[in-house]
């Protein structure tokens, strides 16, 4: 198979998905590799109707390297994921919006242009987690205790965009990032990139049925294959507080071939055949006990 992956300048040195890509072309696959951000790209030869069996994008939310991805979608060419479910999580206001509409576990959603309108916000949803809705491997998220903290000038990101704010979910300072990878969850713990101080193991966990049940109905809303949930354990149960499109894989067992080879089913269905997820196992996760929110985690990523 010939494929292109578009690959941002932030990743150009990272294991996922230049080990992807040596994977495959070590399967006999022809990978083109083209990095939107630091290249001139002929359009007009890169992007045509039979150029590629598939196009596959890792670049940041706010990057190019979507309208290119969107534009090989536009002349028939099959994308991973699909340009549309895309789209629909990197737009986190997006995101949120379509995620309660079908009745997914997520805080409560705010909009504006500037951090300080956020003050509005009713006093009983402080603290806020506040970040850009284009935002992506944590930039700029920040933790509003109280509104004056919005005054901040590190609250607002570089440029222009939405920003988004979500009332803080009380929780042990513990993320679950859950992986679907060719139809298959898997769970790997963290700790919050908000509290660096607070050492945690990352390492991979089992899932309950009720997480697994929350992250494969993901897949299904936003029309995704691979992709990644961030999940919180609040005081009220999970919470989804992120949702990424093809994002790092760490911990997953095996995780190159996995995802080389869920790239090529992918690749040779033409993008229309989505698997139901599924959880390998689903032993009881047992969640830690909240903390309180100058030293718990993030809303959202």
């Amino acid at each position: 198979m010939r494929l292109c992956f578009l690959v941002e300048e932030q990743y150009r040195h990272d294991g996922m998905p230049l080990d992807v890509i040596r994977q495959l072309t070590t399967w006999g696959h022809q990978v083109d590799v083209l990095r939107p951000g630091r290249s001139l790209i002929r359009l007009s030869e890169a992007i045509q109707a039979g150029s590629h069996d598939a196009w596959v994008l890792k670049t940041v939310s706010g990057g190019p390297g979507l309208t290119l991805l969107e534009a090989a979608a536009s002349v028939g060419l099959t994308t991973v994921n699909d340009a549309r479910a895309i789209r629909g999580v990197r737009d986190k206001a997006l995101a949120a919006v379509t995620a309660r509409s079908h009745g997914l576990p997520v805080p409560i959603t705010y909009a504006a242009a500037r951090p300080q309108d956020f003050a509005a916000v009713p006093e009983e949803d402080f603290p806020l987690v506040v970040k850009p809705a284009d935002g992506s491997s944590g930039r700029a998220v920040r933790l509003i205790t109280a509104p004056d903290g919005l005054m901040d000038p590190g609250v607002k990101p570089a440029g222009d965009g939405l920003l988004i704010a979500q009332p803080y979910v009380p929780n042990s300072g513990t993320d679950l990032k859950v992986y679907c990878v060719g139809g298959e969850l898997y769970a790997t713990e963290r700790c919050s990139p908000l509290h660096p101080g607070r050492a945690k193991r990352e390492r991979q966990v089992p899932l309950t049925p009720e997480i697994a049940g929350i992250v494969a109905e993901i897949g299904t809303v936003f029309g995704l294959d691979l992709y990644g949930a961030d999940v919180l354990l609040g005081p009220d149960g999970p919470v989804v507080v992120d949702i990424n499109d093809f994002p790092s894989f760490r911990q997953v067992p095996d995780t190159v071939a996995r995802v080389s080879a869920a790239v090529l089913r992918l690749a040779r269905a033409g993008g229309g055949q989505q698997v139901t997820a599924r959880a390998p196992a689903t032993p009881v996760l047992i969640p830690a006990q909240p903390g309180p929110p100058t030293s718990g985690a993030r809303g959202t990523r």
